[in-house]
């Protein structure tokens, strides 16, 4: 390290040095955007100390300190394996999913959004419970594969169907993959974060699988009759059909309506 400094200072800095830093800048920048909010920040946040902690042992001559240090910091690339397996997995899946985009039209994202809408307030209505998971980038085979395999076209009347309280998958999750109805009564990853009481296993579903993923979960509680869009590990509320159907149909890759209408005009 401080012989890169030396070398740096030494012949001045050209454009080169200057993208390298700029690299490692984004590096460190896209790893802190993936722990952010999770337990990984404390750990990271420990051995970023113990670094910096090594670094000055070695400045001040400290010679016991610094060659134990050493030999602690040895075994953290191992530690790091296993206490950040999840935000690792988690990276290297955004890191991968930067090159693939949303597949399907705008017209499907939207008719897709618009039967979701209307299945799901439908259910709230009727104090039924639902879940539906929306793939994006990150790739949900794995999920689907848990529950019974369907491949149709997403419709209000499915969806109710497949929610309706006795059915054997409505207690399950909905995969939709490719604009489709891939598999129902799906088993989904709990989250292993605390919730207030209110929140079910359902809200527990939705919330570990869109951590995972970047999917979005669509939650309707049977207890309060109540619709939640899940991105990210975070829960909204939504309070109408036309607020869920907008929202869905911008998180699926669709355009806003303002920028839509906007190029239609053009």
């Amino acid at each position: 390290m401080q012989e890169a400094w030396y070398a740096l200072l030494s012949r001045g800095m050209g454009w080169i040095d200057l993208l390298d830093i700029l690299a490692v800048t984004a590096l460190l920048f896209f790893i802190i955007r993936q722990v952010r909010g999770t337990p990984a920040v404390q750990m990271l946040l420990g051995v970023i100390v113990l670094v910096v902690a090594n670094v000055l042992a070695q400045f001040l001559d400290m010679a016991a300190t610094h060659r134990f240090l050493q030999n602690l910091l040895f075994y953290i690339p191992f530690a790091i394996i296993v206490l950040f397996r999840e935000p690792i997995r988690k990276a290297l899946a955004a890191l991968g999913s930067t090159f693939f985009t949303s597949r399907g039209s705008l017209e499907q994202r939207h008719q897709l959004a618009r039967e979701t809408a209307v299945a799901v307030f439908g259910l709230a209505h009727l104090r039924q419970g639902a879940l539906v998971v929306f793939e994006r980038t990150q790739g949900l085979k794995d999920y689907a594969d848990t529950g019974v395999k369907v491949d149709a076209e997403v419709s209000s009347g499915l969806l109710s169907t497949i929610f309706f309280p006795g059915t054997a998958l409505h207690d399950g999750a909905a995969v939709v993959m490719d604009g489709r109805l891939s598999a129902a009564g799906c088993y989904l990853p709990l989250s292993a974060r605390d919730f207030p009481t209110e929140y079910g296993t359902r809200h527990r579903a939705a919330a570990g699988i869109t951590e995972m993923t970047d999917a979005v979960c669509v939650v309707v509680s049977e207890e309060r009759g109540s619709v939640i869009l899940a991105v990210e590990g975070n829960f909204e509320p939504v309070s109408n059909g036309e607020e869920l159907e907008k929202k869905l149909y911008e998180l699926l890759g669709g355009k806003p309506r303002e920028q839509a209408a906007a190029t239609d005009v053009a």
